[in-house]
């Protein structure tokens, strides 16, 4: 019995370590949700935006393409912040430690500009949602960085301008992170959605203190795992976990 234990334990932490991202559906009340869980611990979590001739990929199958040459296999991925018409990130954005973008401060027409706003920080071994006044004030080391707005929950307040009778509804994306920087998880919705009701999504449901929105219409997911592959025009900045080729 000992022995048979400790192989299902072992078989469990293969799985673990093979499979940093778990994708599931997700209900709040009559809303529906797809989710994918990073392990930030030890996914090889990365942000996307050109080749190294300064193409944009804007697509999911364009960045697989160019990970396969290498070896590589994408296996879970998602647009990560807005962007000009050139496809070039409106905000921070940090690409294998090379700051592509500077920060952006302060209110600003559109939902990037919806103060608090903030950015996605993937460190070593952790990711993190940071509000961009607090990430201004202790910057971290981070080696991707994306940074988008508003924020959907500041240590775990939703947003102060969010109305819960507000009309405004549409399929919106977003990523939260747990406060050890363990944790990253990622949220699309599978219908309409307004900001309050995606809020409460990342903090009661999902009971994460720090959330970030991404994008509302041109929200797009890449989760083979619940059969996600979704078309479009082309995107600017896109987050991804990558493993070696044949995992």
């Amino acid at each position: 019995m000992k022995a048979t234990a400790a192989a299902a334990l072992i078989l469990a932490a293969s799985a673990a370590q093979a499979n940093p991202v778990t994708c599931r559906a997700a209900d709040q009340g009559t809303n529906r949700y797809a989710v994918c869980e990073v392990d930030a611990a030890t996914a090889d979590l990365r942000l996307f935006l050109a080749d190294d001739q300064g193409t944009v990929y804007g697509h999911f199958t364009a960045i697989d393409e160019a990970l396969q040459a290498q070896g590589e296999t994408l296996v879970f991925a998602m647009n990560a912040g807005m962007y000009h018409e050139d496809r070039a990130p409106v905000g921070y954005f940090v690409e294998n430690g090379i700051e592509r973008q500077r920060l952006m401060r302060g209110a600003s027409p559109g939902n990037f500009g919806l103060v608090p706003n903030g950015l996605l920080c993937v460190e070593q071994g952790a990711a993190r949602v940071i509000e961009t006044e607090a990430f201004a004030a202790a910057p971290r080391d981070c080696r991707f960085a994306t940074q988008s707005g508003p924020m959907l929950v500041i240590d775990g307040d939703l947003h102060p301008r969010f109305l819960e009778d507000s009309t405004s509804r549409f399929v919106r994306n977003g990523v939260g992170t747990s406060d050890d920087g363990a944790r990253a998880v990622f949220v699309i919705s599978r219908n309409p959605v307004t900001f309050h009701e995606f809020g409460r999504f990342f903090r009661d449901d999902l009971g994460l203190d720090q959330a970030l929105y991404f994008d509302g219409n041109i929200s797009r997911l890449y989760a083979p795992q619940i059969g996600r592959d979704d078309a479009g025009f082309r995107m600017g900045p896109v987050v991804g976990v990558v493993a070696p080729l044949g995992d």
